[in-house]
């Protein structure tokens, strides 16, 4: 009886040899997969509101991983991200966001049609409920004298 199961090749480990081996393949195709969704699903993470934003000179700044945008679109409608919100429940809605902290930077973008005094109102909104660290929001431009506000030249000496 145990003769027959020699010769039976049950007994034989060289048939099993090759299953000591991980076969990396199906790992791989998993990767790439992840690698394609996340670079199509990152250009989409940023907030696109058509706002037309007035451009500036300063030196460009680091932006932070997750950038809070609060919004005020040409007719006045302010928005955090791309969600549109009431001004009095601006502070509310802000606090109600699970990464919400009072340290952390709001970044405020107004449309170059929004008047200086609603941009003040929503700024003096976020001041009132705590939210102290405010950014201003600017498209870059080039530094160059034709770039300057016909005011700025004619104060050169």
């Amino acid at each position: 009886m145990g003769a027959s199961l020699v010769e039976g090749g049950f007994d034989d480990d060289e048939d099993f040899a090759e299953a000591h081996e991980i076969n990396v393949t199906p790992f791989i195709d998993v990767m790439l997969v992840l690698l394609i969704i996340f670079m199509v699903a990152a250009p989409l993470a940023t907030v696109e509101l058509p706002i037309d934003l007035p451009t500036s000179t300063a030196t460009p700044q680091k932006k932070p991983d997750k950038p809070t945008y609060v919004s005020i679109k040409p007719d006045l409608a302010v928005a955090i991200g791309e969600t549109q919100v009431k001004r009095v429940d601006l502070v509310r809605a802000l606090d109600a966001m699970a990464d919400s902290s009072k340290d952390k930077f709001i970044f405020l973008r107004a449309d170059r049609a929004v008047p200086y005094g609603e941009l003040m109102d929503v700024l003096e909104i976020l001041r009132a409920g705590g939210y102290s660290k405010i950014k201003l929001v600017a498209l870059e431009a080039v530094p160059d004298a034709a770039a300057q506000p016909a005011g700025v030249q004619n104060l050169k000496p």
